[in-house]
């Protein structure tokens, strides 16, 4: 067993990022400027999108992205059960309903088949989540919405980098939200993206992202700009400051050194468990490449003495982080209350939450450090077979 705790995760900051950081302190800019706008330029080079709008969060970002589209009180909004929080609370900033989905059954996405009989005249929008990082399938998705005439936000806080049928996530919907969240595969602390090929969203979203001031508002502290601005509509404060986007620029050049890192971590996992009826790895679509965000184990309950809290129990007496990826939304007091669910309302992620584990898997990590969680679910799998 070890002797230390290994953290669910630990952020990789290298020289690169510290050094930014500190000349962008030196430079007098702090807050949105000219990192910022770089960062958006090279982060819609990098998925391939015409359009990037750095902001707060990628909470930040799905507001934005519904707000363009249209949406509006009354709405409603497709949005599945087995996701953060986030991902429905941006649907009630509006006065709209989310109006959940169930996963696919055997995996972590929504069910597709079932989205289509959720859909009423008063549903405006879907938001798709990209679960630990793969996609569900975007061209059936996109059908749907096209036949109805919905407009799609993807939720791809897992998703950077990612494909689908070999395009970069972040063009595959109308609009696309990313995260930078201190454990995400790039990190700015606290921060996100909104991509889109739509200039008149781009725009919306720009202008709403910073008080719904006039366009570039940035640029009014600069010796190019103007002191002079419109308020065009009432917007929001969710803009990026330049100390995140220097973390940003750098973590970005290093986005692929550091998933090979978590791909090779994957492979370790997946030799180590994938020979033990006791657990479950993780589903691969043929359509998707993985940014493998996280790794999410499932337990087949029925040949273990023990549930899953117990099993995280005694990955914790072993000096083991994890985390638990999702307590679907309408298992929390909430939405149970305000739209009577009941655990039995959407089975499958139900019974994905009861079985799941999610383990370390950052490029911080050792190869020590991953044997060490190899053997510790090795143990406790052995030693409470059914």
């Amino acid at each position: 067993m070890r002797s230390e705790f290994l953290p669910f995760f630990k952020p990789l900051i290298g020289d690169a990022e510290i050094n930014e950081v500190v000349e962008t302190l030196r430079s007098g800019w702090l807050t949105t400027g000219p990192r910022t706008k770089r960062f958006e330029e090279e982060f819609a080079d990098f998925v391939g999108a015409k359009y990037a709008i750095a902001v707060n969060s990628a909470t930040a970002a799905l507001h934005l992205g519904l707000d363009a589209v249209g949406v509006r009180a009354g709405d409603e909004v497709l949005v599945p059960t087995y996701t953060f929080a986030a991902t429905a609370e941006v649907v009630l900033y509006f006065g709209a309903t989310p109006v959940l989905v169930d996963c696919a059954p055997g995996e972590f996405n929504l069910d597709l088949e079932q989205l289509e009989s959720r859909i009423t005249p008063r549903t405006k929008a879907i938001i798709p989540v990209d679960i630990a990082g793969e996609t569900p399938d975007m061209d059936v998705l996109m059908d749907i919405a096209a036949r109805y005439n919905l407009k799609v936000v993807e939720d791809a806080a897992h998703s950077i980098p990612a494909k689908y049928k070999g395009r970069w996530v972040g063009t595959l919907a109308d609009l696309t939200a990313f995260s930078f969240y201190a454990n995400k595969n790039i990190t700015t602390g606290e921060g996100g993206m909104l991509t889109t090929d739509n200039e008149e969203y781009a725009d919306r979203a720009r202008i709403m992202s910073l008080h719904g001031i006039s366009k570039d508002a940035w640029k009014r502290y600069s010796s190019t700009g103007s002191w002079y601005y419109e308020i065009l509509q009432p917007g929001y404060k969710y803009n990026m400051t330049d100390i995140a986007a220097a973390l940003g620029l750098h973590q970005l050049q290093r986005c692929f050194e550091m998933q090979q890192r978590r791909e090779a971590i994957v492979e370790q996992y997946d030799a180590a468990f994938e020979g033990m009826p006791e657990v479950e790895i993780p589903t691969r679509s043929p359509y998707s490449q993985s940014a493998w965000h996280l790794y999410l184990l499932r337990l087949n309950l029925d040949t273990l003495k023990i549930d899953r809290n117990d099993f995280l129990d005694r990955l914790k007496a072993a000096n083991i982080g994890f985390s638990v990826h999702y307590i679907p939304l309408h298992m929390h007091p909430y939405y149970r209350e305000k739209f009577d669910y009941r655990p039995d309302s959407f089975p499958v992620a139900a019974l994905n939450y009861r079985r799941v584990i999610t383990l370390p898997l950052y490029p911080a990590m050792s190869d020590q450090d991953v044997q060490d969680v190899i053997e510790a679910v090795q143990t406790i799998v052995t030693e409470n077979r059914a």
